[in-house]
């Protein structure tokens, strides 16, 4: 049996840490779902199109990774693609609070689907979307957080 592992989240815009845990979730899973959820509460810089062209584009030469947006209940789309577990990053102590409360909101409204979390590389554990998005704002160098497609993508929002 396929073992699909879903990795939700806004991804605004995917960091190295992401990628770090999509990379080692390839190691355990057959497939690894990269979910770019459609977050307006969020307020991203991206589309969801932008956003998901961005992760296609880093993924392209991984032929065990599918990326595809969606909206709704994470379970709903889990379920519809067949997917055995959810992935989550852990930065932080604080980090795991609110996702212990989303996978047990997650468990009550599917109780097949589990939810496993990973740390990134400690060089990457303070890394997150919305502070790679100010430093760029700034004028910072980001290209030790981001894949140098996504340090364009920014650096061209920002000029604007």
């Amino acid at each position: 049996m396929n073992k699909t592992v879903l990795y939700p989240g806004t991804f605004d815009p995917i960091t190295k840490g992401h990628m770090d845990l999509v990379e080692r979730a390839c190691r355990l899973f057959d497939k690894v779902i990269i979910g770019v959820a459609y977050n307006p509460n969020k307020k991203p810089l991206f589309s969801l199109e932008e956003r998901v062209a961005m992760v296609e584009e880093i993924f392209a030469n991984n032929s065990q990774v599918e990326v595809k947006g969606f909206t709704g209940l994470l379970v709903h789309f889990a379920k519809e693609n067949n997917s055995q577990a959810i992935l989550r990053g852990i930065r932080a102590v604080s980090d795991f609070e609110f996702e212990f409360q989303l996978a047990n909101m997650n468990r009550h409204l599917d109780a097949n689907l589990e939810s496993l979390f990973l740390t990134p590389s400690e060089k990457y554990s303070y890394i997150s979307s919305s502070l790679v998005r100010e430093v760029a704002s700034l004028g910072g160098d980001i290209s030790a957080f981001v894949d140098p497609r996504v340090q364009q993508a920014l650096q061209q929002k920002f000029a604007k």
